[in-house]
């Protein structure tokens, strides 16, 4: 989940901010002991303490130097992103990109089936349909879910806006009302040693040895992984902790990293003590049957024993405190899908015109919620492993990037992370071998990312992507001698060049021998990456070489940058520039993939159909003549 541009503004104390995190951190409380439960069976307790020591001996230290790299929120994606660059940089992030947005839907609707479990068996429910058929609808898990989906697609359709307040309220009375529940459950446990007892001899009759018990533990802990989901979110939201300003930007920085290493320590301990209490309770209190879909525990485990231990009255409001925060953190996750698309497409050119705007992302991501639905039949369990997928291949992307981005001298540090590495890599294979229905969720959504951003790439080509054309004082000093005569500008490959020769070759090709035609400028672009789309500045550099003036400059594609340096130059001169150029040689569509790709290739027709959309004022159009 990502902060909003008006969250971003309000600053909060990294432990408020904590609570926004846990929305679907702390959140997955309400589905993680079931799921543990059903993939684990018996060995539960045992799978979730790997889990806790990967989360504290390798996420926890891997996220806060993810947190050191990346102050202003990025996260480890951007990490990776400045780690490789070009076509290959950006195909990865595409990729990582969909597993986020498998996490982002998955959590949504995975929470409010979860909801809808906890709503069609929560003992008032029962009762009143008993009373009345017509609220039989409430066990429906199906349409509830559908109708939790809808209102949540309708409230962002209207316009929602996150409020740490609100989930400061609601994380805190769900904390609270989760160490009731932990209580009454080791209390349970421990005035009964029977089934401590019991399940000691259940593990050993089933694995007949301790070591059996670890290497099964080691198999089946990746199902588990879904309790790992918080700390992505913790270092995007990063912006939005309150610092002390007083010592200046530097100091603003460090301060804010400080207590984003606070909030994410305090957030794991938290949610690894509950994991740990929860799967031990759970296990020993609960039978497997009730754990099975239909069951009274399927998906509400705790929620189980606070209605078996603590009454109706304690039961009803842990579920009200479970379905509020199953759903903010829907309605969380779906404001971080809205705000992957601004967040990097645009940057790459491949965000449709429409992406834009907020309404179609929400009616698209909300059918494609109820189509996850539909698929998943509701079923809190058989989505765990998809969203498990999406939280591994992050996590196991930003192992990656922390591991390149420590310098090589420092060799135990390096070791170290490359074990973490490793080890993420190996859950996210294990949980994609034994659920590989994430994997295809996953693939469908890179499919359809790098669909629209190519054919968005491709329609957005001619756009004018430069925002500011700087020229430095010779090519500034050109400019000003042309304030009263129209500069004459030919396109010229960088080169070393006898630049007299080139002078005579363009006047014969463009037939200026036959005319008056003033001294001609010639224009030289370097590509740096192709891959790139906008660019805030353009540096112009000017050099007299043998009686004629080459400017030079850097850039992501050659025609774009031709037309925005015309525009500037009619700009400070008043006077609409000519620009000479050639015909690319060989075949067209090989040409345009060229240029698409490369930022090269049909610089004539292309510079020309970027000036035309850009000034659509003809005598004010900067003019192309090609050869």
């Amino acid at each position: 989940m990502q902060p909003s541009a008006k969250v971003r503004d309000e600053k909060s104390p990294w432990y408020n901010v904590m609570c926004l995190t846990g929305l679907d951190y702390f959140g997955s409380l309400g589905y993680a002991p079931g799921i543990a439960a059903i993939s684990a069976g018996l060995l539960a307790p045992q799978a979730t303490v790997v889990l806790v020591l990967l989360t504290l001996l390798g996420a926890l230290p891997m996220y806060k130097r993810v947190a050191e790299k990346s102050p202003y929120g990025q996260g480890s994606i951007s990490m990776l992103e400045k780690l490789v660059p070009g076509w290959i940089g950006k195909a990865l992030i595409l990729c990582l990109l969909g597993f986020a947005a498998t996490d982002f839907i998955i959590t949504i609707t995975l929470s409010t089936a979860d909801a809808a479990a906890h709503i069609a068996e929560n003992t008032y429910v029962k009762q009143l349909i008993s009373e009345q058929n017509f609220y039989a609808f409430l066990q429906n898990r199906m349409g509830v879910t559908i109708a939790l989906l809808t209102v949540l697609t309708l409230v962002f359709l209207k316009g929602f806006k996150e409020a740490v307040q609100v989930a400061v309220a609601i994380v805190a009375s769900y904390l609270v009302l989760n160490v009731g529940v932990s209580i009454i459950g080791c209390y349970e446990v421990a005035k009964t040693p029977d089934l401590w007892n019991q399940w000691q001899s259940h593990l050993l009759e089933t694995f007949k040895s301790p070591l059996n018990m670890t290497i099964r533990s080691l198999i089946v802990f990746p199902a588990l992984a879904l309790g790992m989901s918080g700390f992505e979110t913790g270092v995007t939201v990063m912006p939005i902790i309150k610092t002390d300003d007083s010592g200046g930007k530097e100091k603003s920085l460090e301060d804010r990293i400080h207590k984003t290493k606070k909030l994410l320590t305090s957030a794991a301990l938290i949610m690894s003590s509950f994991l740990l209490l929860s799967s031990l309770m759970t296990t020993l209190l609960i039978p497997q049957a009730a754990f099975q879909p239909g069951g009274e525990a399927n998906g509400r485990a705790l929620a189980y024993i606070a209605h078996k231990y603590l009454g109706s009255i304690y039961g009803t409001c842990y579920d009200i405190s479970t379905i509020a925060i199953l759903w903010f953190s829907g309605a969380s996750s779906m404001a971080g899908l809205l705000s992957l698309v601004p967040r990097y497409l645009p940057r790459f050119g491949m965000a449709p015109t429409w992406a834009k705007a907020t309404r179609p992302l929400v009616i698209f991501f909300g059918l494609v919620s109820y189509v996850v639905t539909y698929l998943f039949k509701a079923d809190v369990d058989a989505q765990g492993g998809a969203y498990a997928t999406g939280v591994l291949v992050l996590m196991s992307s930003a192992a990656v990037a922390v591991f390149f981005s420590i310098p090589k001298e420092k060799k135990g540090n390096r070791a170290f992370y490359l074990s973490i590495s490793a080890i993420f890599i190996y859950t996210t294979i294990m949980n994609i071998f034994q659920r590989p229905e994430g994997l295809k969720i996953a693939c469908f959504f890179i499919a359809c990312i790098f669909t629209i951003s190519l054919i968005s790439r491709a329609v957005r080509s001619t756009e004018l992507r430069t925002q500011i054309v700087k020229f430095d004082e010779t090519a500034t000093e050109v400019i000003e001698k042309h304030k009263n005569a129209v500069m004459h500008i030919v396109a010229h490959t960088p080169g070393k060049y006898d630049y007299r020769f080139c002078d005579k070759q363009a006047r014969a090709l463009h037939y200026l021998d036959l005319i008056e035609a003033p001294d001609l400028v010639f224009l030289e672009i370097t590509i740096n990456d192709a891959s790139d789309f906008s660019e805030k500045q353009l540096l112009v550099t000017a050099e007299k070489i043998d009686d004629n003036y080459v400017f030079r400059c850097s850039s992501a594609a050659a025609p774009n940058a031709i037309a925005s340096i015309l525009f500037a130059i009619r700009d400070q001169t008043g006077l609409v520039p000519h620009a000479f150029l050639y015909w690319s040689e060989g075949n067209p569509i090989f040409s345009t993939l060229k240029y698409l790709f490369l930022g090269v290739g049909l610089t004539g027709p292309v510079t020309r159909e970027i000036l035309r959309e850009a000034e659509p004022d003809v005598s004010r159009r900067p003019r192309i003549h090609v050869t």
